[in-house]
């Protein structure tokens, strides 16, 4: 996420940094190269103008000319500048009084509207909400089966109608939510491939007579500069709530996260950074900054760490964990169990790109998930008694879970060696040390934490 962004600000933050004095030409000609790298980045030349002009105004009111470490003050400005930019505090979801709560979903055809709306329920699920979803879109072929179909996954019940009316299915929706003690529905509205008045009209309409308590508009992050002009162009027929970014982990550059805020004055309040249906993330000014100059977002991480533990057989499986690793009885059977927990922490190029200078040594290349996938496949074809004793893995053995995993014998002498790496590790972890998470994981051996 915004590896080519972050490694440009790293750049002209040495320029910056490595000046021991600077004035006020030396900030004009650091803030040259800082609009130039937010221009790359298609963020719009009035909010670029802007922020320049503010980050100078407050550099030099902390009187950085005369400062010790007049880098730090320059650095720490732009920082503050983003987060201000992008709205500076999280905002949270709206809820009606009056049951159900309406949450209309709105945006051009291709934005990922049908699938944001049914990762807004698994959120919302997460978050002891009951929701149904309506499937409002009757102009775009399969888009009310994709919402069933997706409902489905989540389970989640999703209300259609054979009326090509979008009305009537959402207020039909309102009232299939009363009867069925669903507390709030998310209507998935039709979009175009372009902003037309008949679409525009009709989703007025909806929002004349369902009286939503939020309006979200979902805009695709790799459009730039358009999809900041679309953005603009619903509000002033919408005025809707929040926006919605999607497609974020694909090739952003960055400029619609940085000046969405600024032209429609409305809150990003979701980051889409996957296809799955958990790649949903609540929009945190301040993180987002950080990822942007390249600092990681360790917060996100350990929460998402965090949510990989929430009960008590979790706590069970940990001590027991601590009691094998004590008695140096930590086997393969474990071992897969944390690359299972790894993986519901999501894909691993996100996970990196939160850790401080990973995305630039990762150089903007995806990770791939395949090593642990090979990891699984040869644990898989282990008997039993091999898991629970690595030491009875000689050459014979190794020869035939490498036929039955479809791997080479080289692998499965990786996975053994990853395992006793692993085994080390954690008991390192133990005893309060950093281990090398990195390499137990797949990745290159170079990897480490800044």
């Amino acid at each position: 996420m915004f590896e080519d962004l972050s490694s440009k600000f790293d750049k002209v933050f040495k320029f910056i940094k490595g000046k021991g004095k600077v004035s006020e030409q030396t900030i004009d000609e650091f803030l040259r190269e800082v609009r130039r790298i937010l221009l790359d980045a298609d963020v719009n030349y009035k909010v670029v103008k802007q922020f320049c002009e503010d980050v100078k105004v407050r550099s030099l009111e902390k009187n950085v000319i005369k400062s010790i470490n007049p880098g730090k003050i320059v650095i720490d400005t732009i920082t503050g500048e983003l987060v201000r930019l992008m709205g500076e505090k999280k905002t949270d979801i709206k809820f009606s009084a009056e049951i159900p709560s309406v949450i209309m979903v709105v945006g051009l055809q291709g934005s990922g509207k049908t699938t944001f709306a049914a990762k807004l329920a698994k959120y919302l699920r997460t978050k002891g909400k009951n929701p149904a979803l309506a499937a409002c879109d009757v102009y775009r072929p399969a888009a009310i089966e994709q919402l069933k179909t997706l409902g489905e996954q989540i389970d989640t019940a999703v209300y259609s109608d054979d009326t090509n009316d979008p009305l009537k299915i959402a207020e039909a929706a309102v009232e299939f939510c009363r009867t069925n003690y669903k507390d709030t529905l998310i209507v998935d509205t039709a979009g175009r491939l372009a902003i037309d008045e008949e679409m525009m009209r009709e989703v007025e309409t909806l929002k004349s007579k369902l009286n939503p308590a939020e309006i979200l508009f979902v805009v695709d992050s790799m459009t730039g500069q358009d999809a900041v002009n679309t953005a603009k162009e619903f509000h002033n027929r919408l005025d809707y709530d929040g926006v919605i970014l999607t497609k974020l982990d694909g090739d952003s550059r960055g400029g619609a996260a940085l000046s969405i805020r600024a032209v429609v004055d409305k809150p990003v309040k979701f980051v889409s950074i996957g296809e799955k249906l958990d790649a949903l993330e609540p929009f945190y000014p301040d993180r987002m900054a950080s990822r942007i100059l390249g600092r990681g977002d360790i917060q996100s991480l350990v929460e998402k760490a965090t949510t990989m533990l929430p009960d008590e057989t979790d706590e069970k499986k940990i001590k027991k964990l601590e009691e094998k690793l004590n008695s140096n009885k930590f086997d393969f059977t474990d071992f897969l169990e944390q690359l299972q927990q790894l993986k519901k922490m999501g894909s691993l190029s996100q996970l990196v790109g939160m850790i401080p200078g990973m995305d630039r040594m990762t150089k903007g290349k995806e990770i791939d998930d395949k090593p642990l996938r090979q990891v699984e496949a040869v644990i898989n074809s282990m008997t039993t008694k091999e898991r629970e004793n690595p030491d009875l893995l000689n050459g014979s053995r190794r020869k035939r879970i490498a036929g039955g995993s479809g791997t080479k014998i080289q692998d499965v002498n990786r996975v053994i060696k990853q395992f006793y790496d692993m085994q080390k590790m954690l008991k390192q972890f133990k005893k309060g040390k950093m281990g090398n998470l990195f390499k137990s994981m797949g990745l290159p051996a170079n990897f480490k934490m800044n």
